[in-house]
């Protein structure tokens, strides 16, 4: 479950493993889009982390949000953005990760009108929710569903102007969204002490 101390060790580790594939992320980013998602993600957990992140989850998640809002550009700022902020509504009444998982899903959806199945973070997040409900979420999982998003035709954001030739590549908010879904796992959000 989600805890003030959990999320600060997750947003941490998110910050970590997002400065160690920044370039990676921009790699993935060149063919179907911009090439700059690593630089943008990490410029923004930086951000973030310089502004120190406090207080109970659902300020730590509005913090983040508003971090991510005003200083990562693209459409991942905004689409990040709007998952934090969701997430800190719903963390307001819940400290279960899939009521606070399934508002931010909620907050991608509506903020980039997009859904299961179109090349997007969400062919990350919804399945792993699942998985996470189901009790069969692990990194293994996460690289399977990663790994995915290569063969997808991308129909929505930057990525869907390149038509087929999206198919074959990894969509890079998926990989930025795999290593926000480890740093929780690794910090034992999903634990229920």
């Amino acid at each position: 479950m989600f805890t003030q101390e959990k999320l600060t060790i997750a947003i941490t580790k998110f910050n970590e493993k997002i400065q160690e594939n920044r370039e990676y992320l921009s790699e993935l980013d060149t063919p179907i889009g911009d090439g700059d998602h690593g630089n943008n993600m990490a410029r923004g957990m930086e951000a973030a982390m310089a502004a120190g992140i406090t207080g109970d989850c659902s300020q730590q998640f509005k913090q983040l949000a508003m971090t991510l809002i005003g200083k990562v550009g693209g459409a991942s700022g905004p689409l990040y953005g709007t998952a934090m902020m969701e997430m800190s509504k719903a963390s307001k009444d819940s400290s279960d990760p899939v009521v606070i998982l399934t508002a931010g899903i909620a907050g991608i959806e509506k903020r980039g009108r997009a859904t299961l199945g179109e090349k997007t973070m969400l062919d990350l997040w919804i399945p792993t929710v699942e998985a996470l409900k189901n009790q069969q979420l692990t990194a293994e999982k996460l690289n399977e569903l990663v790994e995915a998003t290569k063969d997808l035709l991308a129909t929505k954001g930057r990525a869907s102007y390149v038509g087929e030739r999206s198919i074959g590549h990894i969509d890079p908010g998926a990989m930025s969204s795999k290593y926000f879904f480890e740093a929780l796992l690794e910090a034992e959000v999903f634990t229920d002490d």
